[in-house]
Formats: structure tokens, sequence, C-alpha cells
């Protein structure tokens, strides 16, 4: 199957793209577009975000490729972030556009006896909607806690503590660059970066030596 032109989307959809195209994510957070899937829904778009160490520098291209390279810098939090439609409307959206999200950031092992550690995952997604007052209902999904220990001959390898969080929903109103934008600051905030907005509880994250 051929992928359709830009003028061959519907409108609905082309000026969805208009509006994440218009977006302005936290410069922190290194987005970029990635395949879409291709069964959730008519049209859908993707985009990936990644937080390294505020020191790390970016990615060089050219000659400077051909030098030594230091040691990677740690990928602090990582996110996907995908926009689905359809113009008939789905029934468990409860619209035509749906929001899918998922973020994932190692935190500092000893949280990981935390039990509420999802649930402030899945408040602070909450409050972040609303702080950058995005439109939106049908909100669903997951917080999940992975405690990873090594034994015998990996016993040597410190112990991680991963959160991750799942989610969509429903926008229900325009200026859907809003919503990437949101999506954006969560990922920085899962990886412990300042500021946050008022009310906001970040997550301590690993500091590697």
């Amino acid at each position: 199957m051929s992928t359709p032109g830009i003028d061959e989307l519907p409108e609905s959809f082309r000026s969805a793209l208009g509006d994440l195209r218009r977006a302005r994510p936290r410069h922190q957070a290194l987005v970029e577009e990635i395949p879409a899937p291709v069964k959730l829904a008519p049209y859908a778009v993707a985009l990936r975000a990644e937080v390294l160490e505020p020191s790390a520098k970016t990615p060089v291209h050219g000659p400077d490729r051909l030098r030594p390279a230091p040691e990677e810098p740690d990928m602090l939090a990582t996110g996907r972030f995908i926009l689905l439609h359809d113009p008939q409307g789905q029934e468990t959206w409860g619209g035509t556009f749906r929001v899918v999200i998922y973020i994932r950031a190692e935190l500092d092992a000893d949280m990981g006896n935390d039990p509420l550690l999802a649930e402030v995952a899945w408040t602070w997604l909450s409050d972040s909607l609303d702080q950058c007052g995005v439109e939106h209902s049908h909100a669903g999904g997951t917080a999940t806690r992975i405690l990873s220990e090594s034994f015998g001959s990996l016993e040597e390898r410190r112990a991680s503590n991963t959160v991750e969080l799942r989610a969509s929903w429903t926008p229900t109103g325009s200026h859907l660059g809003r919503h990437l934008e949101a999506w954006a600051d969560m990922v920085c905030s899962f990886a412990g970066l300042p500021p946050l907005p008022d009310g906001v509880v970040a997550l301590p994250h690993v500091r590697r030596n």
C-alpha cells in the first residue's frame, strides 16, 4: 500500500499536523518523527523524544564523526507520542482523534520500595495536562515500576528501578500542539529536569558516576 501524499489527507488531519509542527516543546527534549503505527487508525503520526544529561552536547556530523567520541551521554528519559485520527470516529475514543503516549525513565534504585511511585507518575500526568491547558476526555492508562536486581556472575551490575507510563486521551478542543508540548514536558520532568510547573512532583532519576 502506498503512503498518501499530504494533499490526499483529510483536511482535519492536515490541520492537526500543522498544529504539531507549530508546537514548541521544551528544548531539552530531542523530538523527532518516527514511523507511525498503521493498524490503530486510518491516519497517524508518531514522534519520539529523548532527554540526555544536561551537559551532553548535540551529536556531531561530518569530519567530527571520525574523531574519538567521548563516552555516550546518559539517557535520562525517553518517550513516544502518537496522534491517531479516524474521520468516522471510534466508540472507545469518544471522538475522531486519540493521543497515545509512552514515557520511560530510570530512577534511583532505593525508590523501588515506594508504593506511591506509580500513583505519583499518573497524578503528574493529570497535573501536567491541566497546567498546559490541554482539553481532553476519556483519559486512561497505566503506570508501572520495574525493579531489577542481578545475581551470580552478574551481581556486580547495579540494581535499577524503572518507571513506565502508558496513557491515552481524546482531544476535545483545538490547539493539538499543546498536547505535544505537554507530553514533551512530561518526558523532561520524568528525567528530573527543572523547572517544573507549580504543584508538580519531580521523579528523582539516576545520576551515574
